[in-house]
């Protein structure tokens, strides 16, 4: 039985890993108890002495972080050099969540680990201080990049969807940002695979596919049976304080080469839907 320190365990990531490695001996980090920006996080972490800690803990309102600088660095930045140096002194193997935001979005084809980062927004940034700090403090890591993020709780994409269309609102959504939606559960799947394999380094992995925000909206009122006005738009016209990319679809051949594959992001989208209702 492996002995596993989730940070950010309530999230959407964190309950779904909760649930997947229930066979373990699991130590559920949660806030504010267990504040990743507060130095005494790595005595915790060491008071378990695992010998796997998944930091799943992050400020991800992107536009909140375009608001919050200095949050978003203590939260995403330095809680991750706490978190990784935790993890080096119990020589445990390290998992950090990363993002597809670490790029800019200029590319036209999937984002591989070897490309060049170039974050557009403050939150992009801030993880990629993290994946820094998690580089400098060595030891045994994996970084893996994911994006478009949902799951069964929390605020996300998919719910929100969902709620507007029960009430019956106008839906305007971008369709100039192309992206990989991906099902918290299957990346909790794929995180139980490959912390029990010996290996480290940089990986991305999202759902298989892309699409933009306007053709996975249109999926998700097909599955769930809602005939709501959709209605597509720019990025400049919602006004929002952080730049998005326009292209952020992340390459997975490195990942699928260790066996580990997630389902096509249509595939996921029916199983949650399904699970859902």
């Amino acid at each position: 039985m492996e002995r596993i320190f989730i940070t950010g365990s309530d999230g959407q990531l964190g309950c779904e890993l909760t649930d997947v490695l229930k066979d373990e001996q699991l130590f559920l980090g949660k806030e504010p108890e267990h504040d990743i920006t507060q130095e005494k996080i790595i005595k915790q972490i060491q008071d378990f002495q695992p010998h796997v800690v998944i930091h799943a803990a992050a400020y991800t309102d992107v536009d909140g972080c375009e608001k919050n600088r200095d949050q978003a660095h203590q939260v995403n930045a330095v809680g991750t050099y706490y978190v990784a140096q935790a993890a080096q002194k119990c020589c445990a193997k390290l998992v950090y969540i990363s993002t597809d935001y670490v790029f800019s979005g200029r590319k036209r084809t999937p984002y591989v680990e070897r490309d060049n980062t170039h974050p557009i927004n403050v939150y992009g940034q801030s993880k990629l201080e993290g994946e820094q700090f998690v580089q400098q403090c060595g030891g045994r890591y994996v970084i893996l990049r994911t994006s478009w993020l949902y799951g069964r709780t929390g605020k996300n994409f998919v719910r929100t969807i969902l709620n507007k269309a029960v009430q019956g609102e106008e839906l305007r959504v971008v369709d100039d940002q192309i992206g990989s939606p991906t099902y918290a559960k299957d990346l909790a799947k794929a995180i139980s695979t490959i912390i029990r394999k010996e290996t480290y380094g940089l990986y991305h992995a999202a759902g298989q596919g892309s699409c933009s925000w306007y053709e996975f909206t249109l999926e998700i009122l097909r599955l769930a049976g809602h005939n709501t006005r959709l209605i597509p738009i720019k990025s400049w016209e919602l006004g929002r304080p952080a730049r998005r990319p326009r292209y952020s679809v992340l390459g997975q051949q490195k990942l699928n080469e260790l066996g580990i594959r997630l389902r096509p992001w249509q595939e996921a989208l029916a199983d949650f839907l399904m699970e859902k209702h």
